[in-house]
């Protein structure tokens, strides 16, 4: 039977090996015993199920996809992923995928911004474990109002702050507020000075890409949509990025007057690297204009999506 101290050691031992990447040597120095000791120890955190290794097969990119995706839209980098045998394999190459190379990107960044939806809690949760203490996670704008959801937005920058041992801070307040006057009033509360202040120092956002169906599956925001796009535009809504409706030509529709609680519009452009995530086919007209306005640097996709943009572009 392992007792609890026992386990301790292992569970010490494991993290220092596959966390750290100590060697042999060092830890058998750290610990106290011999080279043997260590590696029968790395081999029994494995045997009693504190350490679980997962050998994935390398995701495939397509760069004839990508080159002709560059082409036509040069201000945005576009990593194509090989469609899988079936759709929800495909999704998680493209998740999975996703989540590695950015976090390659966050080890060089200080302040990383990010939005909420079933996509980014996906990417969150194929994160590895670091450490950057220094990193801070924060919000950027309000909250989407699904608090029992795992897409919900505090969960989100909680979640990925402990995957990396950093800080993270919120913001208390709804993403749409009607009221100009409680919206530059919740802006200055003290509550929500951290967050606002971090956000308007990010080098880097994370996102899916929304449409209108992402406004209307709120309630309050459904009763409240022409307040949010002007009733004759409505129509002209192809996606949905950083709260705001944009066109399919990439133009974000009457953006002074969207009721965003957040940081404004040309502070989130100006972060230099504004990263997003589409899994969905239904999501072209979106993703196109997101490529057409330049309006995300780093976007991820499926084969089949990134088909459906090029052979949309050429009619739309």
């Amino acid at each position: 039977m392992v007792t609890p101290n026992h386990l301790a050691l292992l569970t010490a031992i494991a993290q220092d090996y596959y966390l750290s990447g100590m060697t042999i040597s060092a830890l058998a120095n750290k610990y106290h015993v011999s080279r043997y000791y260590i590696e029968k120890y790395i081999d029994e955190a494995q045997q009693v199920g504190l350490v679980k290794i997962t050998i994935a097969a390398p995701t495939q990119r397509l760069a004839h996809l990508e080159s002709r995706l560059r082409q036509a839209f040069p201000t945005s980098q576009t990593f194509v992923i090989k469609d899988a045998t079936n759709p929800t394999e495909t999704t998680e190459h493209v998740i999975s995928y996703a989540a590695q190379q950015i976090q390659n990107m966050i080890a060089d960044c200080r302040t990383t911004g990010l939005a909420w939806g079933g996509t980014i809690y996906d990417v969150i949760q194929h994160f590895s474990a670091a450490n950057q203490p220094e990193l801070v996670f924060t919000q950027f704008m309000g909250e989407n109002m699904k608090y029992n959801s795992r897409a919900g937005s505090t969960r989100m920058v909680e979640m990925a702050a402990n995957k990396f041992g950093a800080a993270y801070h919120t913001l208390v307040g709804p993403l749409y507020v009607f009221n100009p006057a409680v919206r530059r009033g919740l802006a200055k509360e003290p509550a929500n000075r951290p967050a606002m202040t971090a956000a308007h120092h990010m080098d880097m956002t994370i996102t899916g890409i929304g449409t209108m169906a992402s406004i209307d599956s709120i309630p309050a925001w459904h009763d409240q949509r022409t307040a949010i796009v002007p009733a004759p535009m409505l129509n002209a809504v192809a996606g949905v990025l950083f709260g705001r409706p944009y066109t399919i030509q990439g133009h974000f529709i009457a953006p002074e007057k969207t009721p965003i609680f957040g940081v404004s519009l040309p502070s989130i452009l100006a972060v230099p690297h504004r990263v997003g995530i589409v899994t969905s086919k239904f999501k072209t007209d979106a993703t196109l204009g997101a490529l057409r306005g330049g309006l995300l640097t780093d976007i991820f996709m499926s084969e089949s999506v990134a088909n459906r943009i090029i052979a949309a572009a050429q009619t739309i």
